[in-house]
């Protein structure tokens, strides 16, 4: 019928050639989205809404006051409503707390890692986790350079007291949960040595489970302050020995520990100074001892585990020598240093493991 209108010869193209999915009219173009922009540019944002959250105490106070109005934590905290309520909601949009209306409560995972007392908790480490902060607004210039302008090793004891402090909980559960896969606990006195002890979680947790285990705690003096306060905490200070000292040159007695613990220190020390570490491992294992690197561990290809690949530039940002190398760099360091039957576990979520044992002499 003349004047009528006619549907167009390709209906589906209504759907799939729609601007949102093909472009610009009259091109076959797609532009990609900015999302992974803008996701770097609020991750500062995201940073310093959870460390504000945390220095103004906001999820232990919801967990002494119960769920409760801006209004209520305002007057509790003593900072203005208006300004609290957008910061509230700010942890809201990073599935931090919970909000029904105008309430504000405690999720899940605010009360296993950011309460003081959780579980698992965190609190502690999120300040000092990326290193120090002015670092990375230098970050540029460190790459330029080849060195970080303020690198933690000028003054490590001032850096590492509180890390240590604020990763103890999650090391001792992993220490804990490294158990069901290697069983150190079937070994009857187990002698143990922890290298770059921090606050001596691996030594702790271990002697909790081997009541006639032994342990010697080394690390600068300054840190092995808090593994002296952790071990008497934990009661297990009679059994342990401390023994300050660069883990690269104390004094350690041959062919003797059950168990030598590298946790998390390999990273801060270069290819060469990790390998140093590894071999001086070895030799103080008694033939049929185990050593273990924790550590976190980017797939070959760098791509994969997000979280190690950013770690690595963590490192490099903040230390002369440090950066995160693939477990592929480990397999080999540790099969190069004489050890043998490697194995690698992930006690907790991205918390990795290598296992490898010195091997029996020959009668």
């Amino acid at each position: 019928m003349a004047g009528a209108p006619r549907d167009p010869a390709y209906p589906e193209l209504k759907t799939s050639h729609t601007m949102a999915r093909a472009g610009r009219p009259w091109t076959d173009y797609k532009p990609p989205p900015a999302a992974p922009v803008w996701a770097a540019i609020e991750g500062l944002a995201r940073y310093y809404i959870l460390l504000a959250a945390l220095e103004l105490d906001i999820f232990d106070t919801l967990q002494r006051t119960g769920p409760a109005t801006a209004e209520r934590l305002a007057g509790e905290l003593d900072v203005p409503t208006a300004h609290l309520a957008s910061l509230l909601d700010s942890v809201v949009a990073l599935e931090l707390l919970d909000q029904y209306t105008d309430v504000y409560e405690l999720n899940d995972a605010a009360t296993r890692y950011l309460v003081t007392d959780g579980p698992a908790t965190m609190a502690g480490l999120v300040p000092v986790a990326p290193g120090p902060h002015e670092n990375w607004t230098r970050l540029a210039e460190t790459v330029r350079n080849g060195r970080p302008a303020t690198p933690i090793d000028d003054d490590p004891s001032a850096f590492y007291i509180p890390l240590v402090e604020g990763t103890f909980t999650t090391m001792y559960r992993v220490a804990m949960r490294a158990d069901l896969k290697i069983r150190y606990t079937a070994l009857a006195e187990p002698r143990i040595l922890d290298l770059g002890a921090g606050a001596g979680a691996w030594a702790i947790s271990m002697l909790h489970r081997c009541p006639d285990g032994t342990a010697v705690l080394n690390d600068l003096p300054e840190v092995l302050d808090v593994a002296r306060a952790k071990t008497v905490e934990h009661d297990v200070a009679d059994r342990c020995e401390l023994r300050p000292g660069d883990f690269h040159t104390v004094d350690l007695e041959p062919d003797h520990y059950d168990i030598v613990v590298l946790g998390h220190v390999c990273r801060t020390e270069g290819a060469s100074g990790a390998r140093h570490l590894i071999a001086r491992a070895f030799e103080a294992l008694r033939p049929g001892g185990r050593v273990l690197v924790a550590d976190y561990f980017p797939d070959p290809e760098r791509k994969f585990n997000p979280h190690a690949v950013i770690m690595g530039t963590t490192m490099m940002a903040s230390t002369i020598n440090g950066f995160t190398f693939t477990h592929r760099a480990f397999a080999e360091w540790l099969t190069d240093a004489g050890f043998e039957a490697l194995r690698l576990i992930e006690p907790i979520g991205f918390q990795q493991v290598f296992v490898a044992t010195k091997p029996r002499r020959k009668p």
